[in-house]
């Protein structure tokens, strides 16, 4: 048997071990000790051999749904756009803060694209003319590049990272939202495959503009977003979009507490103004708030230049409106529709003397602007505070809340005419001789967050636990020192014969590297492989291998003749 047939860990770079595991190791921690990846600035990794194993396997996955599924064609879109065609979208002053830009030796201002609709609209703008050639589907999958501010849980918030996006081109309305309802039950198959109990919300479509767009989330704690779903209905919206029910009114002697929060250039203080608890109208449950509960989602639609970041708003505030600054200054009081009974009448005066306000710090003395009848988007009072778990559902009259911290894996948006109109995407069709926008969709999938919350999701403590679709290998034979290297081969090949009877062969390694026995198990265990097969004490005695599965509870002696039968089953399981 020939060695270069043989998959062998020993002829694969990954600096594994060394690195002594935290009392609170993440899956990130996890893949650096494992030898995945490494960091090489703030927000950048470079991928090691199994980490790229992993990223190609999802890159596969995607694009076979992609290409089976949907019919799209693939193309690679440059990295590098020019300013001028972001200026031409009115898209480039929106998302401004968020883009590494720089300028050519022409001082020709570009940048590198964090997406790509101006530029695929462009594209087609310029070889699409008819009616004739539309529905269009046209995928990638490529770096992209986003300055966040504060990146961090290794993959899922860098700073360049992996995307698959999805642009779809269509004649009208209807035909746009079927095609934008084919894509949406592609994604629930995708995320299937890969054993992901990922949830579809409806979301805000944001600076991506559009006016319905849905988010695929992943449960986790380490997650940003906070996704809402019904235990009785198809109600799952994310937090930003929830409809909250009418809030009731707590007693008058209810004491009041105060967040406050400042605008990102520094001249706008906000406080909310919420009770301190609430009896609840149903249950008679006394439930206690905290600035925790506080729905910065709603306080931002209503002071858009909110900074979320920001823990310490009087500090800046105090920094702003220090003697001798000129920077004109203003105080905002929201109010929760709950206080119904009026605030104290000097938080509308201009002398404030506002209640917990720091002695330390000078009240402003300007202008302070109470708005207290706030109204939602369907005219409702707007709630300030946070929906929680075991609230009633605004969908159904019998469905409770269940409020989740999430990360978010993908996103579908029917985005209209948004980029077509400004930029010419146009098609003639009969019988008017006028040209017509096309409407367009745009469906991404994080390649680079689907390795990290993948990770993060299936790790246990002994390591990662990969699912078979995207583990750097299926199987890893690992033999020990009674087993030669023709018994490793032998199973190896018995495996694999077995396994292309099925759809696909199994990818399966041996761990051949100078270890001992003790020590390439553990390693097994942190890699994540999903089967470990060990040629143990009972090998070389009665011809019997370990089989072990962390995943199914598998830890079974198998005879040579029925392993690789046990093997592709539990591929299938797995």
């Amino acid at each position: 048997m020939s060695l270069s047939t043989v998959a062998r860990l020993s002829r694969l770079w990954f600096p594994s071990g060394g690195i002594a595991a935290s009392a609170t190791e993440d899956a990130h921690s996890k893949l650096i000790r494992a030898g995945f990846l490494r960091q090489s600035n703030a927000g950048m990794f470079h991928l090691l051999p199994l980490g790229h194993r992993v990223q190609h396997k999802v890159e596969r996955l995607v694009a076979r749904h992609m290409d089976d599924l949907l019919g799209a064609s693939r193309v690679s879109l440059s990295s590098i756009s020019a300013e001028a065609l972001w200026e031409k979208s009115g898209r480039l002053s929106d998302v401004a803060s968020e883009l590494f830009r720089f300028t050519d030796r022409r001082d020709v201002p570009y940048l590198l694209a964090p997406t790509h609709e101006e530029e695929i609209t462009t594209l087609v703008s310029r070889f699409v003319k008819s009616y004739k050639e539309l529905p269009l589907r046209l995928y990638q999958i490529t770096r992209k590049y986003r300055d966040e501010f504060r990146p961090r849980h290794g993959l899922l918030r860098g700073r360049e990272f992996v995307m698959k996006d999805l642009y779809t081109f269509d004649t009208d309305v209807e035909s746009a939202l079927k095609t934008y309802d084919e894509v949406r039950a592609v994604y629930t198959r995708l995320f299937s495959s890969l054993r992901l109990p990922v949830l579809a919300a409806k979301a805000s479509s944001g600076s991506m503009g559009g006016n319905l767009s849905h988010e695929y989330h992943l449960p986790t704690p380490h997650g940003e977003d906070r996704v809402i779903s019904c235990n009785s209905c198809d109600y799952t919206v994310n937090e930003e979009v929830a409809d909250t029910s009418s809030p009731g009114e707590v007693a008058s002697n209810t004491p009041l507490e105060v967040w406050r929060g400042i605008t990102k250039d520094r001249t706008m203080l906000v406080n909310v103004w919420y009770p301190k608890w609430e009896r609840l109208q149903d249950s008679g449950e006394l439930v206690e708030y905290t600035s925790e509960d506080i729905n910065l989602a709603a306080v931002k639609a209503l002071i858009p230049d909110l900074d979320t970041g920001v823990s310490d708003a009087l500090g800046f505030w105090s920094t702003a409106v220090a003697p001798g600054t000129q920077t004109a200054t203003v105080l905002v009081n929201l109010v929760d529709p709950r206080i119904k009974s009026s605030l104290p009448r000097h938080l509308s005066s201009t002398s404030l003397e506002l209640p917990g306000w720091p002695s330390a710090i000078s009240p402003p003395q300007t202008l302070a602007t109470t708005l207290r009848h706030l109204e939602g988007r369907h005219g409702e009072p707007l709630s300030l505070l946070r929906i929680r778990t075991g609230d009633k559902c605004p969908q159904c009259s019998s469905g409770r809340l269940k409020v989740e911290k999430a990360m978010e894996l993908g996103h579908t948006f029917f985005l209209g005419t948004r980029y077509s109109a400004p930029l010419g995407a146009v098609v003639t069709l009969p019988p008017s001789p006028e040209p017509t926008p096309m409407q367009m969709g745009c469906h991404g999938v994080g390649i680079s967050r689907v390795v990290g919350a993948t990770a993060e999701h299936l790790a246990d403590q002994k390591g990662l636990n990969w699912p078979v679709a995207i583990a750097p290998y299926s199987c890893v034979i690992v033999p020990g020192k009674d087993a030669a290297d023709n018994d490793a081969q032998e199973v190896y090949h018995a495996i694999n014969a077995t396994s292309r009877l099925g759809k696909e062969a199994l990818d399966v390694v041996v761990d051949d590297r100078e270890k001992s026995l003790p020590w390439k198990l553990f390693d097994a265990d942190l890699i994540g492989f999903p089967v470990i097969v060990v040629l143990g004490r009972e090998w070389r005695s009665a011809r019997r291998a370990e089989v072990q599965c962390r995943r199914l509870g598998i830890k079974q002696s198998v005879e040579l003749a029925d392993l690789p039968g046990m093997v592709q089953h539990m591929h299938t399981e797995l």
